[in-house]
Protein backbone atom coordinates (compact mmCIF):
# COMPACT_ATOMS: atom_id res chain seq x y z
CA UNK A 1 0.00 0.00 0.00
CA UNK A 2 1.31 3.47 -1.06
CA UNK A 3 0.85 6.68 0.83
CA UNK A 4 1.59 10.12 0.73
CA UNK A 5 -0.76 11.34 3.83
CA UNK A 6 0.56 12.24 7.31
CA UNK A 7 0.90 10.15 10.17
CA UNK A 8 -3.04 10.33 11.07
CA UNK A 9 -2.56 10.22 14.58
CA UNK A 10 -0.77 13.09 14.93
CA UNK A 11 -2.62 15.00 17.53
CA UNK A 12 -1.97 17.40 19.37
CA UNK A 13 -1.78 16.91 23.09
CA UNK A 14 -3.68 19.15 25.36
CA UNK A 15 -1.73 21.16 27.79
CA UNK A 16 -3.66 22.41 31.13
CA UNK A 17 -0.84 24.57 32.55
CA UNK A 18 2.67 26.13 32.00
CA UNK A 19 5.84 25.60 33.36
CA UNK A 20 5.28 21.87 32.29
CA UNK A 21 8.70 20.54 33.52
CA UNK A 22 9.03 22.23 36.89
CA UNK A 23 5.91 20.28 37.51
CA UNK A 24 7.43 17.06 36.86
CA UNK A 25 8.60 14.85 40.13
CA UNK A 26 11.28 12.56 39.99
CA UNK A 27 9.89 8.99 39.50
CA UNK A 28 12.11 7.39 41.96
CA UNK A 29 10.68 3.32 40.74
CA UNK A 30 12.35 4.73 37.47
CA UNK A 31 15.53 5.91 38.98
CA UNK A 32 15.60 2.64 41.22
CA UNK A 33 15.70 0.24 37.91
CA UNK A 34 17.71 2.18 35.80
CA UNK A 35 20.46 1.70 39.29
CA UNK A 36 19.75 -1.77 39.20
CA UNK A 37 19.91 -2.51 36.02
CA UNK A 38 23.12 -0.77 34.98
CA UNK A 39 25.35 -2.37 38.32
CA UNK A 40 23.42 -5.60 37.86
CA UNK A 41 24.70 -5.60 33.93
CA UNK A 42 28.34 -4.12 34.55
CA UNK A 43 29.00 -5.08 38.06
CA UNK A 44 27.69 -8.56 37.66
CA UNK A 45 29.45 -9.15 34.25
CA UNK A 46 32.62 -8.46 35.06
CA UNK A 47 31.93 -10.16 38.45
CA UNK A 48 30.85 -13.36 36.56
CA UNK A 49 33.77 -12.99 33.61
CA UNK A 50 36.19 -13.17 36.80
CA UNK A 51 35.47 -15.64 39.17
CA UNK A 52 33.35 -17.46 36.66
CA UNK A 53 34.33 -17.02 33.04
CA UNK A 54 32.10 -16.38 30.01
CA UNK A 55 30.70 -19.14 28.24
CA UNK A 56 29.59 -19.68 24.61
CA UNK A 57 26.19 -20.42 26.00
CA UNK A 58 25.51 -17.01 27.56
CA UNK A 59 26.98 -15.64 24.81
CA UNK A 60 24.39 -17.30 22.58
CA UNK A 61 21.61 -16.21 25.13
CA UNK A 62 22.30 -12.77 25.39
CA UNK A 63 22.88 -12.06 21.74
CA UNK A 64 19.72 -13.84 20.59
CA UNK A 65 17.23 -12.22 23.52
CA UNK A 66 19.39 -9.11 22.19
CA UNK A 67 18.76 -9.14 18.65
CA UNK A 68 14.78 -10.59 19.41
CA UNK A 69 13.68 -7.66 22.02
CA UNK A 70 15.42 -5.06 19.58
CA UNK A 71 13.41 -6.18 16.77
CA UNK A 72 10.56 -6.57 19.23
CA UNK A 73 10.98 -2.92 20.10
CA UNK A 74 11.33 -1.89 16.36
CA UNK A 75 8.58 -3.83 14.63
CA UNK A 76 6.61 -4.10 17.37
CA UNK A 77 6.21 -1.06 19.78
CA UNK A 78 7.17 1.18 16.98
CA UNK A 79 6.21 0.51 13.84
CA UNK A 80 3.54 -1.96 13.90
CA UNK A 81 1.92 -0.47 17.62
CA UNK A 82 2.83 3.46 17.88
CA UNK A 83 2.48 3.78 13.66
CA UNK A 84 -0.14 1.21 13.02
CA UNK A 85 2.37 1.10 9.27
CA UNK A 86 1.35 -2.72 8.51
CA UNK A 87 -1.12 -5.59 10.13
CA UNK A 88 -0.01 -8.41 11.59
CA UNK A 89 -1.37 -12.23 12.56
CA UNK A 90 -2.41 -12.03 16.37
CA UNK A 91 0.47 -15.30 16.78
CA UNK A 92 3.05 -12.33 15.70
CA UNK A 93 1.57 -9.69 17.13
CA UNK A 94 1.65 -11.55 20.57
CA UNK A 95 5.22 -12.86 20.19
CA UNK A 96 6.29 -8.79 19.46
CA UNK A 97 4.06 -8.06 22.47
CA UNK A 98 5.46 -10.79 25.18
CA UNK A 99 9.20 -9.91 23.52
CA UNK A 100 8.42 -6.04 23.86
CA UNK A 101 7.34 -6.33 27.19
CA UNK A 102 11.10 -7.75 27.79
CA UNK A 103 12.67 -4.93 27.52
CA UNK A 104 11.05 -3.27 30.41
CA UNK A 105 10.29 -0.03 28.60
CA UNK A 106 6.56 0.12 29.78
CA UNK A 107 4.00 -1.41 28.39
CA UNK A 108 3.32 -0.88 24.15
CA UNK A 109 -0.11 1.48 25.50
CA UNK A 110 1.87 3.28 27.40
CA UNK A 111 4.96 3.39 24.90
CA UNK A 112 2.99 4.47 21.46
CA UNK A 113 1.47 6.96 23.30
CA UNK A 114 4.76 8.66 24.10
CA UNK A 115 5.71 8.13 20.85
CA UNK A 116 2.76 9.75 19.62
CA UNK A 117 3.03 12.97 21.10
CA UNK A 118 6.55 12.83 20.70
CA UNK A 119 5.69 13.10 17.16
CA UNK A 120 2.87 15.26 17.34
CA UNK A 121 5.01 17.83 19.77
CA UNK A 122 8.94 17.41 18.21
CA UNK A 123 11.06 20.00 20.10
CA UNK A 124 8.67 21.33 21.90
CA UNK A 125 7.87 21.36 26.07
CA UNK A 126 4.98 19.00 24.92
CA UNK A 127 7.95 16.50 23.75
CA UNK A 128 8.13 13.81 26.56
CA UNK A 129 12.03 13.57 25.04
CA UNK A 130 12.39 16.84 23.95
CA UNK A 131 16.23 17.21 22.62
CA UNK A 132 16.22 20.93 22.75
CA UNK A 133 16.52 19.95 27.10
CA UNK A 134 20.08 18.61 26.22
CA UNK A 135 21.31 15.12 25.29
CA UNK A 136 21.43 13.76 28.57
CA UNK A 137 17.73 14.67 28.87
CA UNK A 138 16.80 13.25 25.44
CA UNK A 139 18.49 9.81 26.54
CA UNK A 140 17.78 9.02 29.79
CA UNK A 141 16.96 12.14 31.86
CA UNK A 142 12.80 12.07 30.91
CA UNK A 143 12.93 8.57 32.05
CA UNK A 144 13.99 9.77 35.75
CA UNK A 145 10.65 12.25 35.29
CA UNK A 146 7.02 11.20 36.33
CA UNK A 147 4.31 12.18 33.83
CA UNK A 148 3.79 16.29 34.37
CA UNK A 149 0.31 16.75 35.82
CA UNK A 150 0.03 19.57 33.12
CA UNK A 151 -0.65 17.65 30.24
CA UNK A 152 -3.37 15.05 29.12
CA UNK A 153 -2.12 12.38 28.15
CA UNK A 154 -1.90 11.12 24.11
CA UNK A 155 -5.20 9.47 23.32
CA UNK A 156 -4.85 6.26 22.14
CA UNK A 157 -8.31 5.00 21.51
CA UNK A 158 -7.75 2.66 18.22
CA UNK A 159 -4.57 0.69 20.81
CA UNK A 160 -7.36 0.13 23.57
CA UNK A 161 -9.87 -1.09 21.62
CA UNK A 162 -7.52 -4.15 20.77
CA UNK A 163 -7.49 -7.20 23.18
CA UNK A 164 -4.07 -8.12 23.01
CA UNK A 165 -2.74 -4.66 23.56
CA UNK A 166 -5.21 -4.20 26.77
CA UNK A 167 -3.88 -8.11 27.76
CA UNK A 168 -0.57 -7.12 27.61
CA UNK A 169 -0.75 -3.65 29.63
CA UNK A 170 -2.77 -5.49 32.27
CA UNK A 171 -0.15 -8.48 32.69
CA UNK A 172 2.76 -6.04 31.79
CA UNK A 173 5.04 -6.80 34.83
CA UNK A 174 4.03 -10.40 34.51
CA UNK A 175 5.21 -10.87 31.29
CA UNK A 176 8.38 -8.83 31.62
CA UNK A 177 9.82 -10.64 34.55
CA UNK A 178 8.80 -14.10 32.94
CA UNK A 179 9.99 -13.42 29.35
CA UNK A 180 12.51 -10.45 30.64
CA UNK A 181 14.10 -12.34 33.24
CA UNK A 182 13.09 -15.67 33.74
CA UNK A 183 13.42 -17.25 30.21
CA UNK A 184 16.75 -16.55 29.62
CA UNK A 185 17.82 -17.74 32.68
CA UNK A 186 15.92 -20.98 32.13
CA UNK A 187 17.41 -21.57 28.81
CA UNK A 188 20.75 -20.30 30.57
CA UNK A 189 20.10 -23.31 33.41
CA UNK A 190 19.27 -25.81 30.30
CA UNK A 191 22.55 -25.36 28.92
CA UNK A 192 24.48 -25.64 32.02
CA UNK A 193 24.90 -21.63 32.76
CA UNK A 194 22.09 -19.90 34.51
CA UNK A 195 23.44 -17.55 35.52
CA UNK A 196 24.86 -16.45 32.47
CA UNK A 197 21.94 -16.67 31.50
CA UNK A 198 20.83 -14.26 33.90
CA UNK A 199 23.70 -11.94 33.74
CA UNK A 200 24.18 -12.25 29.71
CA UNK A 201 20.69 -12.73 28.99
CA UNK A 202 18.63 -10.71 30.71
CA UNK A 203 21.04 -7.65 32.93
CA UNK A 204 24.18 -7.07 30.25
CA UNK A 205 21.06 -7.58 27.78
CA UNK A 206 18.51 -5.52 29.22
CA UNK A 207 21.46 -2.75 29.27
CA UNK A 208 22.37 -2.82 25.75
CA UNK A 209 18.96 -2.56 24.57
CA UNK A 210 18.17 0.49 27.09
CA UNK A 211 20.82 2.01 25.58
CA UNK A 212 20.04 1.10 22.10
CA UNK A 213 16.39 2.76 21.62
CA UNK A 214 17.66 5.95 24.28
CA UNK A 215 19.76 6.88 21.51
CA UNK A 216 17.41 6.91 18.90
CA UNK A 217 15.91 10.19 21.33
CA UNK A 218 19.20 11.00 21.97
CA UNK A 219 22.05 10.92 19.39
CA UNK A 220 19.60 10.22 16.20
CA UNK A 221 18.52 14.00 17.01
CA UNK A 222 21.95 15.17 17.18
CA UNK A 223 24.64 13.49 15.09
CA UNK A 224 23.96 12.91 11.28
CA UNK A 225 22.14 13.89 8.08
CA UNK A 226 18.91 16.19 7.82
CA UNK A 227 17.71 14.92 3.49
CA UNK A 228 14.21 15.06 3.70
CA UNK A 229 13.47 18.13 6.44
CA UNK A 230 15.34 20.61 8.14
CA UNK A 231 12.62 21.59 10.45
CA UNK A 232 12.90 19.08 12.25
CA UNK A 233 15.68 17.73 14.51
CA UNK A 234 15.55 13.96 13.78
CA UNK A 235 18.88 12.61 11.79
CA UNK A 236 19.32 10.04 9.93
CA UNK A 237 22.28 7.98 10.92
CA UNK A 238 24.06 4.65 9.76
CA UNK A 239 25.34 3.95 13.12
CA UNK A 240 22.32 4.07 14.71
CA UNK A 241 20.19 2.26 12.39
CA UNK A 242 23.06 -0.50 12.40
CA UNK A 243 22.37 -0.69 16.22
CA UNK A 244 18.70 -0.25 16.14
CA UNK A 245 17.79 -2.68 13.52
CA UNK A 246 16.94 0.52 10.95
CA UNK A 247 15.33 2.83 13.53
CA UNK A 248 18.30 5.08 12.89
CA UNK A 249 17.45 6.52 9.57
CA UNK A 250 15.19 9.23 11.99
CA UNK A 251 15.03 12.32 9.29
CA UNK A 252 12.99 9.67 6.76
CA UNK A 253 10.89 8.50 9.75
CA UNK A 254 9.58 11.54 10.89
CA UNK A 255 8.46 13.18 7.92
CA UNK A 256 6.90 9.64 7.17
CA UNK A 257 6.22 8.29 10.02
CA UNK A 258 3.19 6.14 8.75
CA UNK A 259 5.96 4.14 6.56
CA UNK A 260 6.84 0.31 7.71
CA UNK A 261 10.52 1.69 6.05
CA UNK A 262 12.94 3.85 8.07
CA UNK A 263 15.92 3.13 5.55
CA UNK A 264 13.54 4.07 2.23
CA UNK A 265 16.67 3.04 0.35
CA UNK A 266 16.94 -0.18 -1.22
CA UNK A 267 20.29 -0.56 0.18
CA UNK A 268 19.79 1.61 3.32
CA UNK A 269 20.47 -1.04 6.73
CA UNK A 270 17.09 -1.60 7.51
CA UNK A 271 17.05 -5.24 8.79
CA UNK A 272 13.42 -4.69 10.56
CA UNK A 273 11.84 -3.92 6.91
CA UNK A 274 13.29 -6.86 5.37
CA UNK A 275 11.91 -9.05 7.75
CA UNK A 276 8.38 -7.40 7.41
CA UNK A 277 8.65 -7.63 3.70
CA UNK A 278 9.88 -11.34 3.60
CA UNK A 279 6.80 -11.87 6.15
CA UNK A 280 4.69 -10.36 3.97
CA UNK A 281 5.37 -13.07 1.18
CA UNK A 282 4.12 -15.77 3.48
CA UNK A 283 0.61 -14.13 4.96
CA UNK A 284 2.14 -13.34 8.82
CA UNK A 285 1.91 -9.53 8.01
CA UNK A 286 0.60 -7.57 5.37
CA UNK A 287 -0.70 -3.93 4.20
CA UNK A 288 3.12 -2.36 4.63
CA UNK A 289 2.66 1.19 4.16
CA UNK A 290 4.74 2.96 1.47
CA UNK A 291 5.04 6.69 1.14
CA UNK A 292 4.73 7.28 -2.52
CA UNK A 293 8.42 7.77 -4.68
CA UNK A 294 6.93 11.14 -5.72
CA UNK A 295 6.41 12.15 -2.28
CA UNK A 296 9.97 10.98 -1.18
CA UNK A 297 11.34 13.16 -4.17
CA UNK A 298 9.17 16.21 -3.21
CA UNK A 299 10.54 16.06 0.50
CA UNK A 300 14.33 15.83 -0.62
CA UNK A 301 13.92 18.56 -3.44
CA UNK A 302 12.44 20.81 -0.40
CA UNK A 303 14.90 19.87 2.16
CA UNK A 304 17.95 20.53 -0.29
CA UNK A 305 16.44 23.92 -1.30
CA UNK A 306 18.06 26.88 0.31
CA UNK A 307 17.03 28.96 2.80
CA UNK A 308 15.93 32.64 2.18
CA UNK A 309 16.36 35.26 4.96
CA UNK A 310 13.09 37.25 5.80
CA UNK A 311 13.74 41.21 6.04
Amino acid sequence: MQLEAPWPHAVQPQVNAPAVESNRPLSWRNILLMALVHVAALGGTTAYALWHGVTLAAVLIGAAFAGVTIFAISAGYHRLVAHRAYEAHPVFRAFLLIFGAATFQNSALAWAADHRRHHASTDTEMDPYDVSKGFWYAHIGWVFREGSPAVTPMPVHDLEADPLIRWQHRHFGLIAIAAGLVLPTLIGLMAGDPLGGFVIGAALRLFVTYHTTFAINSFAHIVGSRPYSRTTSARDSFWIALLSMGEGYHNFHHVFPADYRNGVGRLQWDPTKWVLFLLSKVGVVSRLHRTRPAAVERAKHRAAAPTVAAG
